[in-house]
């Protein structure tokens, strides 16, 4: 048995990254990623080296600032932008400015210009890529089927996350081994090109949007996606764990440069070993990922995940020894891996898709506030009671809010596991089976139980229609003009003729034994249907077919059935 799990828990993992391979449009968004943060990670080396070769560390930190400042102001103010039309479009268009932006800064590099000019092109660069982030993460939903390819694509997502954080540094490095800045801030602009040619040929059913004309102002549209944050309570609790975690990120920032030289006494080297032990925790943490794609408990894992973010930090303040601190701290790396997969996956199930890039545009916003938050407050702590107790006091902010949000999280895991349920039970009707993620979530929001007693009437013929229905379990029997027109089973839906064709029920449904159904209202059935390509098409096919067998024939042709 336990080999059968093993093997059945690999084989998981392994459809976890083909399900990416197989999907061409989610696989163009992977590779698009993939170069835009290998460039921004590459950029960031580069831009470094002119800061402090201009003005030492002061310059290089005052222009850390520069870039973060408007990122933080910014991304919820433009994530809208994101959520009014085909959202490859503002990737496309972020990855263009980027590459254009680093490109100048490669000329002027390379023609020994004013380090200002650089800087200016830099915080273009960074508020453009203040976008993508949230824009790709409200993009994957729709090229997605199940809530299970969107874990799977977020987990994907987080490894290559990982891998351009080393790889976009080593390829800096090598390059600055045989050529110069210059040439690093050309190859960040082709990789930012690369990123947005890779979108240029995505093929899926975008979900509608409102018109222009009845949109608010962009600022109304952001204040919107605080709105949805602030009434939803897991939202809410999503982000506020996020937040912490990117507190503790910043403080790690901090500590990693005075424990690796005041606490463990290495010097300088020792802390990138501590920051590549987190890049290899991350790696490690991302492919162990995979295995838990599957398990259904996203929510116990983001609260591992939020908990691996701090924890480590209080042991090394208590056991503070180099080999114990480069072992806990890989464990940070597989806490941003689970963050990766479990917290991205969650805001996406539970947010409206209509307001999902400026949700995440929130999210953006708080965790660039909250590094900048950490990073002071670390330092201040430091100098108010030593490393040890820093690490020790903000190493417990983290774990003790997971503990804390524990059981909400897992009622979390129980809304997910039913929104799949019901999302299931629709994919077996054919006019919801092409429906993108986001479209066959939107329904099984809306869905309601009704319960049918046996020999009870749905509906007659001749009813006002206003609501689709669903079979979760029973038996139902269609009767037209006094005939069985036909029988019903679970995962078999029924009403939508008189919702397509605005006209009155044409035929009359039955319980035969206790019916058990999911109900929608016509409101949301019609603008989803409609909404979409292949569902109208197939709801239109379904119904003609539907009304040829409901034509009344003659008597001689089938006797009549008594209901």
């Amino acid at each position: 048995m336990g080999g059968d799990g093993r093997r059945n828990r690999l084989g998981q993992a392994a459809a976890a990254f083909t399900s990416n391979v197989r999907n061409p449009d989610l696989r163009r968004a992977q590779l698009s990623f993939l170069g835009a943060w290998t460039a921004e990670w590459a950029f960031t080396v580069a831009l470094g080296i002119v800061a402090y070769r201009d003005g030492g560390a002061a310059a290089l930190g005052l222009v850390g600032l520069l870039r973060m400042v408007p990122s933080a102001i910014l991304a919820p103010l433009l994530s809208p932008l994101a959520d009014r039309g085909r959202r490859e479009r503002v990737l496309i268009l972020v990855s263009t400015v980027r590459g254009v932006a680093t490109a100048g800064a490669a000329v002027i590099a390379a023609l020994a210009g004013p380090p200002l000019v650089i800087y200016v092109l830099a915080v273009l660069s960074t508020i453009a890529a203040t976008l993508y982030r949230p824009a790709h993460s409200a993009l994957l939903p729709s090229l997605c089927r199940t809530g299970y390819e969107l874990a799977s694509a977020n987990m994907v997502r987080g490894l290559l996350d990982s891998a351009a954080t080393l790889v976009g540094p080593l390829l800096a490095a090598v390059l600055l081994q045989f050529t110069g800045v210059s040439v690093v801030f050309a190859v960040a602009a082709a990789s930012s090109f690369w990123a947005a040619a890779l979108l240029v040929r995505l093929r899926y059913e975008a979900p509608p949007r409102p018109p222009a004309g009845r949109r608010p102002n962009l600022l109304g549209e952001a204040a919107e996606g605080i709105r949805v944050v602030a009434r939803d309570r897991d939202l809410t609790l999503i982000l506020g764990l996020a937040a912490a975690q990117a507190l503790t990120r910043g403080a790690l920032t901090v500590l990693s440069v005075v424990v690796a030289i005041e606490l463990l006494g290495t010097g300088e080297p020792g802390v990138g070993a501590l920051m590549a032990a987190v890049g290899v925790g991350a790696v490690l943490g991302s492919l162990a990922a995979s295995l838990l794609v599957g398990t259904g408990r996203l929510g116990a894992w983001f609260a591992v995940g939020v908990a691996l973010w701090g924890l480590p930090l209080t042991l090394v303040g208590l056991v503070p020894q180099q080999s114990a601190a480069l072992g806990l701290l890989a464990f940070v790396g597989v806490g941003n891996a689970l963050i990766d997969v479990a917290g991205f996956t969650l805001i996406a199930r539970r947010a409206p898709d209509e307001v999902l890039a400026r949700v995440f545009g929130v999210l953006e916003a708080l965790v660039t506030v909250f590094i900048g938050i950490g990073a002071i407050a670390a330092s201040l702590l430091v100098e108010w009671a030593g490393v040890q107790t820093t690490l020790i006091a903000i190493g417990l902010v983290c774990p003790l809010l997971a503990a804390a949000a524990w059981r909400r999280l897992r009622g979390l895991d129980r809304f997910v596991d039913m929104l799949d349920a019901d999302a299931a039970l629709l994919r077996r009707v054919p006019m919801f089976a092409a429906l993108p993620l986001p479209a066959v979530e939107r329904l099984a929001r809306g869905l309601e139980p009704v319960v049918v007693p046996p020999g009870r009437w749905v509906f007659q013929q001749g009813d006002v229609g206003d609501r689709y229905y669903l079979i979760q379990a029973g038996r139902a029997e269609v009767v037209g003009d006094g005939r069985l027109v036909a029988t019903l089973g679970p995962g078999e839906g029924f009403g939508e003729i008189a919702l397509l064709r605005s006209t009155r029920r044409t035929a009359s449904v039955l319980a035969r034994g206790e019916l058990r159904l999911r109900a929608l209202d016509s409101g949301r059935f019609l603008s989803v249907v409609l909404g979409y390509t292949p569902s109208a098409r197939q709801a239109t096919s379904t119904v003609d077919e539907m009304l040829q067998r409901y034509e009344p024939r003659e008597p001689h042709e089938e006797p009549p059935v008594s209901p």
